[in-house]
């Protein structure tokens, strides 16, 4: 690999897609590759370097709607992993990207790459990574209260439970049945990029300068995708404050720390991740 010209492979894989017929939709399901991109202007120059092609993962198999409890993560988890696997067999990239703030099956698609020497990284699992790069412990500003408990699972999970000073709740939940009017995010989406007040951003930052004052949070991550399109709002209006903390959404995280692992030539630990029957084995672990 040239350190001028470094060699970015990506793929990109979606937690799921809907049919173009599902009601409660928070992007386009076809289309060009950067409009299926959430916010694909906030992080557009992290891939002028880089090949990449997006998938835009498993039709949902748990309804017509975003993905909120931990049963359906676990259900769309499952149903990427075959498009994770046929990407590394295929030899084409060499580093994947799973989007979705909630992992789905992250661990797991990990396990696969590191068959194939292949980095896979995700969204929460490089921004709490990164979190603690720039600030002793971070924050997460979150949608919902069942989406809050998959956050904590994840912050468990990677180990950074002592790490993270608390999860915020800004009730702003993801449009699903039975609640037929909730397209709030979407709504306040809009608005923000009218210049309008938005009640979404308004809840974001009370919440976030709480998180700092109260909590002890010197960073601040965003939990959804459906939330990373607040990181330059938020990151602005919190210094207009006078609040100096960085503010984390997940795509940019993601994107530059696959990049770090393909500069390094690593994927992940072998004693971490071990194939089968390894030639050497442990006979104690240490949890």
């Amino acid at each position: 690999m040239s350190a001028a010209t470094p060699d970015y492979r990506f793929l990109f894989v979606m937690a799921f897609t809907l049919p173009e017929t599902a009601r409660y939709k928070l992007r386009p399901m076809s289309g060009p590759k950067e409009s299926a991109m959430m916010n694909y202007a906030d992080y557009a120059h992290l891939l002028r370097s880089v090949q990449w092609d997006l998938h835009p993962g498993p039709l949902a198999p748990h309804g017509d709607w975003p993905v909120e409890m931990r049963e359906e993560f676990a259900m769309i988890g499952a149903a990427r992993l075959p498009i994770v696997r046929e990407a590394c067999a295929g030899g084409r990239y060499n580093g994947i990207v799973l989007l979705g703030g909630g992992d789905p099956c992250f661990l797991e698609a990990r396990e696969i790459g590191h068959r194939y020497g292949i980095p896979v990284t995700s969204c929460a699992h490089s921004q709490m990574h990164i979190a603690t790069m720039l600030g002793n412990r971070f924050s997460i500003v979150d949608i919902s209260e069942a989406h809050n408990m998959r956050m904590q699972d994840l912050a468990v999970q990677y180990r950074f439970a002592d790490r993270c000073a608390s999860i915020r709740n800004i009730d702003f939940p993801l449009p699903r049945p039975p609640y037929e009017d909730e397209y709030r995010i979407e709504d306040e989406r809009k608005k923000a990029e009218r210049g309008e007040d938005s009640a979404m951003i308004e809840a974001a930052l009370r919440e976030s300068v709480a998180a700092i004052e109260n909590d002890g949070a010197e960073v601040l991550v965003l939990g959804c995708s459906a939330t990373f399109w607040m990181r330059p709002i938020l990151q602005r209006r919190l210094a207009e404050a006078g609040w100096n903390v960085p503010v984390l959404e997940g795509y940019r995280c993601a994107i530059e720390h696959l990049k770090l692992l393909v500069n390094l030539g690593v994927d992940a630990s072998g004693l971490a991740f071990p194939i089968d029957h390894p030639k050497t084995w442990r006979r104690r672990k240490i949890v």
